[in-house]
């Protein structure tokens, strides 16, 4: 059979392109021994469950230790104190069928009774008291349990940990999306309050980190082994510029050439074969970018998009909700600590999702800004959007879900319908710049934008616009480009009345079309 790239599942030698599956997480044997107990946390389809079930392998094919690979998923239905009985009923099932995968000798004794709130305590305790070899359990999900029975789990895991090894498991790893810090219950989920943690006994939290570029090579090369077709260099390059290594993108993005844009196997897959295969990732939103994308108006989730896409700081935001949205993988630390979106695809998808209210509330519009031969003409564009945002523009911000950056999304939901599949949008945006740059493709025509807000008590933003625009066409080797500002303030008057353009020079000489709106 040809192995192929996987996005569906934990990854199979047999089936699959992979790379060793526990070369990121080199530091678990060690911990195994010590009879230690640790926190493994990383953002989905990273790797995480083919990393356990390779290590619950090897320790049974080794022989001295019972592993067993569980989840705690099905407990994530149970919250409160009065379901903390059914949701350890739950659990302690799940764990009966996982523990499968052993032989009959090392799987548990039927579970003993006892109270709620005592039961995976006793549990566990039978299981290393009845099991031959040193019980080690791998517990995946274990942020899928919430509230009063993520703190009763944890602490009775906590009560058994001074029990080992003989009458509790001898290690323990709990895997999920996010570490298991301090939590207390509130507000309907756990949240990090800075009181003692019911998991203290952890002696290490570790996070399965993204591919880097070797790691991506690697990979695309047993394609090439098996098959004869060749990533050229600047593809592989590519990948990883899009990807930013996170895995499962850099197995889409491979598995959408190989399947459908290069079949042929006696075709080599080229740097764009990459930037398309990119592009219908983002286009289709595929499983894992969708719920990645659903998550987008959680409160604390926006709490650190929202000042990134308006590029403010972050300076009042709580560490809590920084580091909970890095958990999730959706943005990464740059430049000695600064907050990016993780990679291009995921920015791309961010905006587009955002985007998608006032997209669809857009009315039917006239392509204008098309000439006789269908190519785009920027003037004919930029009175299109000037007439659209005078008669719109207030309507439609109100149906983004982010206040702060209404505007800008309202300006990118008109720009996609410009586009509509037959070019292109790129945009770069973060921390601190308050801007947000964009540059649109169609055809011949390329138009490089910066996007700024004018809010009360600010200076007008034209002069650090310009600059700032200068140096984003200078990287796009443009000789003009647009300023778009969007005054916020209260004295702006009538939206109609502000609503202008006008043509002004930059520092460096361009000829700059500067929109107020």
């Amino acid at each position: 059979m040809t192995r192929f790239f996987n996005t569906a599942g934990p990854c199979v030698a047999a089936d699959h392109y992979m790379l060793p599956p526990l070369s990121r997480l080199p530091d678990l044997r060690l911990f195994i021994e010590r009879k230690q107990y640790f926190v493994i946390h990383a953002p989905r389809q990273t790797g995480k469950t083919t990393a356990l079930q390779a290590l619950a392998r090897g320790l049974a094919d080794e022989g001295r230790y019972a592993a067993a690979y569980v989840s705690a998923e099905v407990g994530g239905v149970y919250s409160g104190v009065s379901e903390l009985g059914a949701a350890e009923a739950a659990l302690l099932g799940a764990w009966t069928i996982g523990s499968r995968t052993l032989s009959q000798a090392l799987r548990p004794p039927p579970w003993p009774s006892a109270e709620p709130g005592q039961r995976i305590l006793a549990g566990l305790s039978a299981w290393a008291e009845h099991c031959p070899r040193p019980l080690v359990m791998l517990i995946d999900e274990i942020d899928a349990l919430r509230d009063d029975v993520l703190i009763s789990v944890l602490r009775q895991l906590r009560t058994g940990y001074s029990l080992r090894p003989d009458l509790f498991p001898w290690s323990i790893a709990l895997v999920g999306l996010r570490d298991v810090r301090d939590y207390l219950v509130g507000e309907g989920e756990p949240r990090r309050q800075g009181t003692a943690s019911p998991f203290n006994i952890k002696v290490r939290s570790l996070t399965l980190t993204n591919f880097t570029a070797d790691d991506v090579a690697e990979l695309y090369a047993q394609h090439h082994e098996q098959t004869g077709q060749a990533f050229e260099g600047a593809a592989v390059a590519r990948a990883f510029q899009w990807s930013g290594g996170q895995p499962w993108l850099v197995n889409a993005l491979a598995g959408e050439i190989i399947d459908h844009l290069r079949p042929d196997r006696a075709e080599t897959i080229t740097a764009d074969d990459m930037d398309r295969a990119a592009r219908i990732l983002i286009e289709r939103q595929d499983t894992h970018l969708d719920s990645l994308a659903a998550r987008l108006r959680e409160p604390r989730i926006r709490a650190v998009l929202e000042p990134m896409l308006a590029g403010e700081s972050m300076e009042a935001l709580a560490e809590d909700d920084r580091r909970f949205v890095l958990d999730l993988g959706l943005v990464r630390r740059v430049d000695g600590g600064g907050l990016q979106v993780a990679n291009p695809i995921y920015r791309e998808v961010i905006v587009r999702m955002l985007a998608s209210g006032p997209q669809d509330s857009l009315p039917e519009l006239s392509p204008t800004w098309l000439d006789g031969e269908g190519q785009l003409d920027s003037e004919a564009l930029r009175d299109a959007f000037l007439a659209f945002w005078r008669q719109h523009g207030d309507a439609l911000q109100a149906s983004a879900p982010y206040h702060e950056v209404a505007a800008q999304l309202v300006l990118m939901a008109f720009l996609h319908r410009v586009v509509n599949g037959g070019g292109w949008i790129e945009r770069e945006y973060a921390i601190g710049r308050g801007r947000i740059d964009l540059c649109l493709r169609l055809g011949n025509v390329t138009i490089a934008m910066e996007l700024k807000v004018w809010r009360g008590k600010q200076r007008d933003p034209l002069a650090s616009g310009l600059e700032q625009l200068d140096r984003y066409l200078d990287g796009l080797g443009l000789d003009t480009g647009w300023l778009v500002i969007f005054d916020q303030r209260e004295q702006a008057g009538l939206t109609a009345e502000r609503t202008r353009w006008e043509r002004v020079d930059s520092p460096k000489g361009r000829e700059i079309t500067l929109v107020r709106a």
